[in-house]
């Protein structure tokens, strides 16, 4: 099924001019057009459409996932909020007084992928020693990539340390290319940088919905 994603904003790329009211066409997993919402309508009118509000990017890249997801624990919510708290545990001695098993981190993991989803981001970089981790993060649709240099600690929001926006978008959209896509509720990449991802209203992976705000 064609569905067509448009929203006030369409930002193709680093190097490339946004698109206002601009729209990206996906046919199964791969991105079939990308243009003006009226011309690609036009050419396609049985296509499902998705409008989203604010600005369509390229999904995001986020670095030191391999710190995020094997040397960062995620309470359960409900389950464990009361006892740990809603926020992530870091740390070597929190972690040891946890206890952690390779199942227990693998849980984590897939709590910490959704945290990423819905931030926008498409693709991690990092090397997963705990395979319950990696089985987590191939699951979930994200692409691992190669570790990448950062410097501090690293954020779920791969806008934090990144002096534009288009630093953190992972490729660009074009015809024939995987769809990997996020919309932000924000209405240029300026106010995206300044607000962070966590704006995002929409996360598509290979042509399918994985995260939507509610």
């Amino acid at each position: 099924m064609l569905t067509l994603h448009t929203a006030e904003l369409l930002v193709i790329g680093p190097g490339s001019a946004p698109l206002p009211g601009g729209a990206v066409l996906v046919d199964g997993d791969r991105i079939a057009r990308v243009g003006p919402y009226e011309e690609v309508a036009a050419a396609h009118p049985h296509a499902r459409t998705r409008r989203w509000p604010g600005v369509i990017t390229p999904g995001l890249v986020v670095r030191g996932a391999d710190e995020l997801l094997e040397r960062t624990y995620y309470p359960d919510d409900p389950y464990e909020v009361t006892e740990l708290g809603a926020d992530p545990i870091r740390g070597a001695s929190a972690l040891d007084a946890l206890k952690m098993t390779e199942p227990r981190w693998g849980h984590s993991a897939r709590r910490g992928t959704q945290r990423l989803l819905a931030r926008g981001v498409v693709a991690v970089c990092g090397r997963f020693t705990i395979p319950a981790v990696r089985t987590a993060v191939s699951r979930s649709g994200l692409a691992i990539l190669p570790p990448a240099a950062y410097e501090g600690l690293p954020d779920l929001d791969p806008f934090a340390g990144r002096g534009a926006a288009a630093e953190a978008f992972h490729g660009i959209l074009e015809a024939g290319v995987p769809a990997r896509f996020a919309a932000f509720a924000v209405a240029d990449e300026a106010e995206l940088l300044e607000r962070g991802a966590t704006t995002c209203v929409a996360t598509v992976i290979g042509g399918r919905l994985l995260h939507r705000r509610r």
